[in-house]
């Protein structure tokens, strides 16, 4: 039993409804009364779409829309009457459209990508995978570097139609790969770093504009919660098309998920996001040819692995790459990449 009197609706196949704002089907959660004596009119409940919609009408709007029936709550809890009283709708003011999601320009983009070599993600993929692989891979996803933190990474958000949907802003440590969060969580947006005026942020898949990309052949997409992970996953597992929805919930919703229609799709979740990602699958069934979520985390690891939340990029590099052993040498021993230079040597895989 929720603490909460009026709560959302706990979830169960077919709960969720078309909302009243967007119009999007089977994203809006309806409030109920766990004590069921109030019922609340159809359009008190949250959308979904945090970013592209945002529609939150609560219960306690609607009884500041509805003084006379918290009065008559009131009084039925004095005299302890249970019968249920139906709360007369009012209609919460909706906007007469739903706002286009905002574009930045693609040039951005471009200017972003002159400077991998101060960029800490880049440095520390190098060491995984070498030089060519990670120039590939960043020119591949479209991955910039930012003048903020020292070179901090840029994920742009660019859709299936080419368009600048976001860009996401984030430090990591050159040498462990790891998220800058301390002294304070590196992480922003573009659009708000440049203070781009009235922008209306509707993110999509990070990787999306691969599924348009002639020259990469149709397979299955593999979608994962972090920018990173996908980019980690690209590097060992090509047979995938990897795509992320930047955060547990991110852009892990019907609408943006619509560009998935007719793929086949393997989830990756986090180890502490299954449960929710495996809730998920029946709305991807309605758009995707195949959907499957993977346990395969949940089956090989260990409790405290469990506990720190590890993805599918955590797992990939336990075991190191000839690249990482090499990085490691050149470290104990600088003169050996002057060796490696002076002799135009390559490491053989």
């Amino acid at each position: 039993m929720s603490e909460y009197r009026f709560h959302l609706q706990r979830y169960k196949t077919g709960c969720k409804v078309t909302c009243p704002k967007c119009g999007m089907k089977s994203c809006f959660t309806r409030y109920v009364d766990e004590k069921a004596q109030v019922l609340f009119p159809d359009n008190v409940g949250r959308c979904d779409h945090i970013n592209s919609c945002g529609y939150h009408y609560t219960p306690k709007e609607c009884f500041q829309d509805n003084p006379a029936i918290k009065e008559m709550l009131v009084e039925q809890e004095k005299n302890g009457n249970n019968i249920p009283t139906a709360v007369a709708p009012t209609a919460k003011p909706l906007p007469n459209s739903v706002p286009k999601a905002s574009h930045l320009p693609s040039d951005w983009v471009e200017q972003s990508m002159r400077r991998f070599d101060i960029n800490p993600l880049y440095r520390y993929l190098t060491t995984v995978a070498g030089k060519d692989k990670t120039d590939r891979l960043f020119n591949l996803y479209k991955v910039g570097t930012s003048k903020m933190w020292n070179g901090a990474t840029v994920f742009w958000q660019i859709d299936i139609n080419g368009n600048v949907r976001a860009g996401k802003i984030m430090g990591y440590d050159a040498k462990t790969g790891h998220r800058i969060k301390h002294p304070f969580n590196q992480v922003n947006w573009v659009h708000s770093v440049k203070r781009v005026p009235d922008f209306h942020m509707k993110q999509c898949l990070f990787g999306e504009h691969l599924l348009s990309d002639t020259s990469i052949p149709a397979s299955t997409v593999a979608i994962v919660e972090s920018e990173k992970t996908a980019l980690v996953a690209a590097l060992f597992i090509s047979d995938f098309v990897w795509l992320a929805t930047g955060g547990m919930h991110g852009s892990f919703n019907s609408e943006a998920m619509q560009v998935l229609q007719g793929h086949e799709v393997i989830l990756f979740p986090d180890l502490r996001a299954t449960e929710e990602w495996q809730r998920k699958v029946p709305m991807l069934q309605s758009i995707c040819r195949r959907v499957t979520c993977s346990d395969l985390l949940e089956k090989i690891a260990t409790d405290r692995q469990r506990e720190a939340g590890l993805d599918i990029a955590d797992f990939l590099l336990m075991e190191d790459t000839p690249q990482m052993v090499l990085a490691r040498m050149v470290e104990r021993n600088p003169a050996l990449q002057l060796l490696i230079d002076e002799l135009d040597l390559a490491l053989v895989e």
